[in-house]
């Protein structure tokens, strides 16, 4: 068993922090990781490796396992391995520039999120199992979704359209029209509520593989081919820009729905056990169980 200070888990915490204060859309976890260690390089303790799992270090548990009281105090965000971090999270590094109290500010908070925690005082006492089962499940769902992020971004732009397609008709709508190689003219694929297209407006998607965001101007350039009758959906492997988030929701935009990567997947996963078999075979799944443990 290894005895962390209060001071250091700050220490390292206020790294992470100060890293992703100035980045509105967060880092990869990956990535923090890497800027933390120049920005506060391991221990010799932490630079060491487990002695039973050879070739993982303690440091990237360790501030993994740290950051599990910002979480819980709303300062810190995770989504899938993209760490950002939140307003209160931006004012409590400001208010607390000591390690020490800023690591018990956080560490008081997770305590109203889970009553029962036992108190610690002096010492963030760490067993090494412990630490490793608390990090594990995050760190798999990390790998999980770069490889999710990876086979879509490098899936045919023709699959990828009969992707969304598939997605739709299991979610109860009926599809029209699926865009063929060529010219779209900027849609890809329509759909109806009904069979007929007699109930309901008419939707129309663009489907966008790319890493970068998509911009304000592509999202206009998209709600230019809607007509008062359409509603828009845009998916976007690359998400959006904050000005084309903003333009969505603007009162004067015709309706327009946003899907990032993340948020198309979301919907995959909750009409996976809808969706046909041929479709399936595109972005096929298999569930993997872990243990549950109490954070």
């Amino acid at each position: 068993m290894a005895e962390i200070t209060p001071t250091r888990m700050g220490q390292l915490l206020q790294g992470v922090f100060e890293i992703l204060k100035d980045q509105p859309d967060g880092l990869p976890a990956r990535e923090v990781l890497a800027r933390l260690e120049r920005v506060v390089p391991p221990t010799d303790f932490e630079a060491s490796t487990y002695p039973n799992r050879p070739g993982i270090r303690r440091y990237e548990k360790i501030v993994r396992f740290a950051s599990i009281n910002t979480v819980k105090a709303g300062w810190l965000l995770k989504d899938r391995g993209q760490w950002s971090v939140s307003e209160d999270g931006v004012q409590a590094l400001e208010q607390h520039r000591d390690p020490e109290r800023f690591f018990r500010a956080a560490r008081d908070l997770y305590r109203v999120w889970k009553a029962e925690q036992p108190p610690e005082e002096e010492g963030v006492a760490v067993e090494e199992d412990s630490l490793s089962a608390a990090t594990t499940l995050e760190e798999a769902e990390e790998a999980a979704w770069s490889e999710i992020e990876t086979h879509l971004a490098e899936m045919n732009p023709y699959d990828f359209q009969k992707l969304v397609a598939g997605l739709l008709k299991a979610m109860g709508y009926h599809i029209s029209w699926v865009s063929p190689p060529g010219p779209d003219r900027g849609i890809d694929v329509i759909a109806y509520a009904d069979p007929f297209g007699v109930s309901g407006p008419r939707i129309k998607v663009q489907v966008k593989r790319q890493k970068k965001p998509t911009t304000v101007d592509g999202l206009r350039a998209f709600m230019a081919v809607l007509t008062d009758s359409d509603v828009g959906i845009f998916v976007s492997t690359g998400g959006f820009t904050k000005d084309a988030e903003r333009e969505a929701r603007s009162e004067q935009v015709r309706t327009v729905t946003l899907l990032s990567a993340k948020r198309f997947f979301d919907l995959w996963i909750e009409n996976y056990d809808r969706v046909s078999e041929p479709y399936r075979r595109l972005l096929p799944l298999r569930s993997v169980h872990f243990l549950a443990s109490e954070d």
